[in-house]
């Protein structure tokens, strides 16, 4: 029997418009340059390495963006963000029902910040877990050993993952723990019943 459900946010919780693109489309940023951000100094940012603040500075400047900081990540935070309140129903059901659930999520804090307090996740979910807080992305095996043990009593078998990115969801099976991809809120629906 399940006691335990993993959640993903992007793609599964929340559907945005990636920075890749509408930066370049609205902005008029180069690809290449925000490519070089996400793909470099952003990854210590998302293990809690480095602070994004601080990395992306350097960057705005090159991206000639003069709106400041805040206005950046509020944009990016922000921009055509919808949560999938179907889902978010169902958790509250789950949660009657005494499953705990769980968010489970690739991200740096400050993002993270703003999913506990703007989007109301920490009261949402029973725990939060953030890569920036873990030092691991969901693909490692430390991510999902250090939810394991912070779940006293909960055998792996009983614990569900699901994610949208196949790479994680094969994490999670390598790892032991029963995972599904998900694509959309009525093929979670169906998969849900043989649980």
């Amino acid at each position: 029997m399940i006691k335990v459900i993993i959640f993903d946010a992007d793609g599964m919780l929340l559907e945005q418009e990636r920075p890749s693109v509408f930066l370049p489309r609205d902005y008029g940023i180069n690809v290449e340059d925000l490519n070089s951000f996400f793909d470099g100094p952003f990854q210590e940012c998302l293990v809690g390495k480095a602070d994004l603040k601080e990395k992306i500075y350097p960057y705005l400047l090159t991206w000639n963006w003069n709106k400041g900081m805040e206005a950046f990540l509020n944009l990016w935070f922000t921009r055509k963000l919808y949560v999938n309140q179907e889902l978010v129903g169902y958790i509250n059901e789950l949660k009657r029902k005494k499953i705990q659930c769980f968010l489970a999520t690739n991200q740096e804090k400050y993002r993270f910040q703003y999913f506990l307090n703007q989007l109301d996740f920490a009261n949402i979910f029973d725990k939060t877990y953030s890569s920036t807080n873990l030092g691991y992305k969901k693909t490692s095996h430390e991510f999902l050993s250090k939810i394991c043990d912070d779940s006293k009593n909960i055998k792996k078998e009983e614990i569900l993952f699901w994610d949208d990115r196949p790479e994680n969801v094969k994490g999670a099976k390598n790892f032991c723990i029963n995972a599904e991809l998900y694509t959309s809120f009525e093929d979670f629906r169906e998969k849900m019943k043989k649980y």
